[in-house]
Order: structure tokens, then C-alpha cells, then sequence
């Protein structure tokens, strides 16, 4: 049975009220939480965390890295589906 490519890929959107930063596939995101840092990986389970300040990092599709900083925001991971809300 063959693997559809876009299972294996996280749909991810990083945006404030006034801008998208990031909208597309990726193979990971990671951040930092009060908890330390972590990735989020193609089909994980449902997860929401606040972020902090710090860097998020996207490995797109191609495999290159697209950092942003952000100074804080809400991550939501539901459906291989990562949301990331900044200036919350």
C-alpha cells in the first residue's frame, strides 16, 4: 500500500491578527513551552500549549529550516493540522 506524501507532511499555519507568517506543509515545528523545548511531528496526537518567547522553527517540506522569533503565542496541534496564534 502506498504512502500518500501529504500524511507524512504537518499542515502548518503561524499568523497574528495582522499577518501570516507561515502557511503550508512542513515535516516538523518546534518551540518552547514552561516545560522546555519540543517538536511536533506529522500525525501527532491533539496538543495546545501556550509558547514562549523564543523562536518557532518550520523544516518545510523541502527539508529547509524557516525560523521566526515570536514573543509569545498559542499552539494548537489537532488533525495534523499545527495553528500557531501570535500576539494573543
Amino acid at each position: 500500500m502506498a504512502v500518500d506524501e501529504n500524511e507524512t507532511l504537518l499542515s502548518v499555519k503561524i499568523f497574528s491578527p495582522r499577518e501570516v507568517y507561515y502557511d503550508g506543509k512542513a515535516q516538523s515545528l518546534s518551540a518552547a513551552n514552561d516545560t522546555g523545548h519540543f517538536d511536533i511531528l506529522p500525525l501527532h496526537h491533539s496538543f495546545i500549549t501556550l509558547l514562549n518567547a523564543g523562536t518557532v522553527t518550520v523544516v518545510q517540506q523541502a527539508g529547509q529550516s524557516r525560523v521566526l522569533e515570536i514573543e509569545k503565542g498559542l499552539l494548537r496541534v489537532k488533525n495534523n493540522q499545527a495553528v500557531v496564534f501570535l500576539d494573543i
